[in-house]
């Protein structure tokens, strides 16, 4: 793809996902894009395949609706049944995801970095499920219903296709806004959605960080860059 439609293309989806902040930074998005390819590009030991598909969750409220912080559930996490079973090309596009959120969050120095994608659990539920991340245990599933919107970002985003940044996650939520607690000591969020070539929600690109006014300029154009290489490499 020749550099003008690759701008093309960054400002069409900066446009589309809410991202009008960086509008004018497409050259940034551009360079962002090319550093996480060239770090899929580096060999990718897949050491421990169950690593990639079973992680720790924290315990959920009996109704399901909030995380228990300090708490983590005595069984992980496993990806294999929403993802339809294990396979060698699973295995190798979720290890590239790792690759990419490592990158991601070596480039930002936020405190946690996820992608997430759309899928339709077991029990028949359209989610955001979390199929890579860096930083500490967080939820598994997002449930995509406005309900549940009301309290949590990475379901407006996934609902919306609109890209949500807060600078102070205390002021956000004082003034009504939803916030799904994992972590009590950040302040900080970028959430932007992962887009098909026909503009429609297949995941997200969460990010988070303790300080306040964290993801500026410099760190969200990694982070839509992120969203967009993503979109490649989901299972």
């Amino acid at each position: 793809m020749n550099a003008p439609s690759t701008r093309e293309r960054i400002a069409s989806y900066l446009r589309v996902a809410g991202l009008e902040s960086l509008q004018g930074r497409e050259a940034d998005v551009e360079r962002a894009v090319r550093d996480l390819v060239e770090a899929m590009g580096e060999k990718v030991a897949i050491a421990d395949p169950e690593s990639l598909y079973r992680y720790r969750v924290p315990m959920l409220t009996e109704d399901g609706s909030c995380s228990i912080v300090d708490e983590l559930a005595p069984v992980p996490y496993d990806l294999t049944a929403i993802l339809g079973g294990r396979s060698e090309q699973t295995t190798r596009r979720l290890a590239l995801l790792e690759r990419l959120v490592e990158r991601a969050q070596e480039t930002t120095g936020a405190d946690w970095v996820g992608v997430y994608q759309r899928r339709v659990n077991p029990a028949g539920i359209d989610v955001m499920v979390k199929v890579s991340y860096v930083g500490l245990p967080t939820r598994a599933e997002f449930p995509l219903t406005r309900e549940f919107a009301e309290r949590s970002t990475n379901s407006t985003v996934g609902l919306t296709g609109r890209a949500t940044v807060l600078d102070d996650v205390s002021k956000h939520v004082e003034a009504g806004g939803g916030f799904y607690v994992c972590d009590t000591g950040v302040q900080s969020e970028a959430c932007v959605p992962i887009l098909d070539d026909a503009r429609q929600v297949t995941g997200l690109v969460d990010a988070e960080a303790k300080p306040k006014g964290f993801f500026g300029a410099e760190r969200l154009v990694v982070i839509a860059a992120l969203s967009m290489v993503a979109a490649a490499v989901l299972p």
